[in-house]
């Protein structure tokens, strides 16, 4: 299956520059946040793939009537052709109160919370955040830090992908698009990128 993932910036290729074989073949759409309402919707209404999105820490409260044909799956497990796509958006909280964002205690205690989808699904195959995973592809700044859970998320249950991102190629920090950890390929998905997801 071939994926696109979106995040952090709006890409002119894709966007301001749109011809349909850019994304000719793509049956799935995936917005790893920072990304606007009507940048969202361009692709739900050019495309017949579904756009799954969590929020960024940029991003505003989540409204459900402002994301035309997009599915928010925060704090949930989206099934699709079998595949199951588990979500969880933010970043690791650097500014007291701010929305999306989440210091380590409280993003496992969101996790803790999906116990039950979770068992129901037997797991999830796609694991979709805004922020990265501690040690995979972060950054050593409190607000680009990964979250632990996220890591052992990944032990625990080995799903085939997982896709963030928040972590920018202009950072300079060397930038790594695709990783692999163990049976997980690990993509991030800033700006925009193409994953042959394998259904095998």
């Amino acid at each position: 299956m071939k994926i696109l993932v979106l995040a952090d910036c709006e890409s002119k290729s894709l966007y301001e520059y749109f011809s349909p074989e850019k994304i000719e073949g793509v049956e799935l759409i995936l917005a790893c946040g920072d990304l606007k309402q009507n940048y969202l919707d361009f692709f739900a209404s050019i495309s017949s793939a579904p756009v799954l999105f969590v929020m960024g820490n940029h991003d505003q409260p989540y409204s459900g009537d402002a994301y035309g044909g997009c599915v928010c799956i925060e704090d949930s497990i989206f099934v699709y052709r079998g595949i199951r796509i588990l979500g969880l958006g933010g970043s690791m909280r650097y500014l007291p109160q701010a929305e999306n964002q989440y210091t380590e205690r409280e993003m496992r205690r969101r996790i803790r919370r999906l116990w039950w989808k979770l068992k129901r699904n037997r797991g999830f195959d796609i694991l979709v955040s805004h922020a990265p995973a501690a040690g995979i592809n972060d950054l050593e700044d409190l607000p680009h830090r990964g979250f632990a859970c996220f890591a052992d998320l990944i032990r625990q249950y080995r799903p085939k992908l997982f896709v963030h991102g928040h972590v920018h190629a202009n950072y300079g920090t060397g930038f790594k698009r695709v990783d692999q950890v163990g049976e997980t390929m690990v993509v991030n998905a800033y700006d925009y990128y193409i994953v042959e997801y394998p259904e095998t």
